[in-house]
């Protein structure tokens, strides 16, 4: 494949990379899609694929941001639906955010792998920018709790965002360790509190935080 030379092959390059990146991390999970891979699902030399990104965290690190771009507004109609018909009851909030996460699984995947492994090997800038996307989706999310449970505060619709988030990723590789080790909790009784189900449980766990916060 031929190095891209105006702005606009250049830009459609790096699409195609990131549609690859995304496609291989929603088969195989983040941990398993090396640079390599990557740049053999797009035709390219791992060393040309350079060119274009500085490695393969920054690669899913903007996949990240593109999650909290999509995600965030579908969660806040979820929220606005809310208010319109069925009461708004901490249950209900709850309910919501977990779904609008446990229907995301590559999202998830992401979430847990942004700050153990994304933002550590790429640029300042980068993480920069991967901050100030996370930043202005977290604004408006807070906005949206603070309309359903005015008693909340900043801090805690905040926290409420971050536990969310953070337990959804921690939950979903809980979920997801493989077929032989899920082979294993499901044949011995012993090992069934093993097999995690990432929407129910994180709606429990959440109704208990905002319960907490609202008291």
């Amino acid at each position: 494949m031929q190095r891209a030379r105006s702005a606009e092959a250049k830009q459609q390059r790096e699409q195609a990379i990131l549609d690859a990146a995304r496609e291989l991390g929603a088969v195989r999970g983040i941990r398993q899609v090396t640079l390599t891979d990557i740049a053999e699902a797009v035709g390219m030399h791992k060393s040309a694929l350079l060119r274009y990104f500085e490695t393969r965290e920054q690669i899913f690190l903007l996949l990240t941001a593109d999650g909290w771009r999509d995600w965030s507004p579908s969660l806040r109609a979820s929220l606005a639906a809310l208010t319109r018909g069925e009461e708004a009851t901490v249950e209900a909030i709850a309910g919501v955010i977990a779904e609008s996460l446990a229907s995301r699984p590559m999202f998830c995947d992401l979430l847990a792998q942004a700050p153990l492994n994304l933002e550590r090997n790429v640029s300042i800038e980068a993480v920069r920018e991967f901050k100030l996307v996370t930043l202005e989706e977290v604004t408006l999310l807070v906005a949206s709790f603070q309309r359903l449970r005015p008693g909340l505060t900043e801090e805690q619709a905040v926290d409420l965002i971050a536990t969310a988030t953070s337990l959804a990723g921690a939950l979903w590789q809980m979920a997801t360790p493989g077929p032989q080790v899920e082979a294993l909790y499901r044949s011995d009784p012993r090992l069934s509190h093993a097999i995690v189900a990432v929407g129910p449980r994180l709606t429990r766990v959440l109704t208990a935080t905002i319960r907490g916060f609202t008291a």
